[in-house]
């Protein structure tokens, strides 16, 4: 018996603003990009590494994203990860992506400490797998 464990948790600041749009269903999905950074020792010395990581949200959770989030926002994502396939010019193209479960809303990046925001508790928002109708990968 094989068991088969597909879970994402990471941390991290938004690189841009999130981008919110609608299924054909009516289903909101925000999409974002964040930075996760990753410090280690390497033969010089330390080493910085950091990994850019799309992430899609649906449902209300992902109206709260939308509205609340921005820009070097600092935010904890629980999810699994999704192959999404699609064709281009170039030919067939393919990424993952971490499906958001949970999005926590941490604090704000450096520039934006002096803002005070009250963003609502959607941990318990319960998010399915709503994108088998999503027709547009961004």
């Amino acid at each position: 018996m094989a068991i088969n464990i597909n879970r994402v948790i990471l941390a991290g600041n938004l690189t841009k603003d999130p981008d919110v749009r609608y299924l054909p269903s009516g289903t909101p999905v925000t999409a974002f990009r964040m930075a996760v950074n990753r410090r280690f020792k390497g033969k010089s010395g330390d080493v910085d590494e950091t990994c850019f990581i799309d992430v899609k949200v649906y449902g209300r959770q992902a109206e709260n994203c939308g509205e609340y989030l921005s820009k070097g926002r600092n935010v904890l994502v629980e999810g699994y990860l999704r192959l999404e396939e699609w064709d281009s010019e170039g030919g067939k193209r393919s990424k993952h992506v971490v499906v958001a479960d949970r999005v926590q809303f941490l604090g704000f990046g450096k520039e934006r400490e002096d803002e005070k925001v009250v963003a609502p508790d959607v941990s318990d928002v319960p998010i399915g797998d709503e994108g088998e109708d999503d027709d547009f990968p961004f």
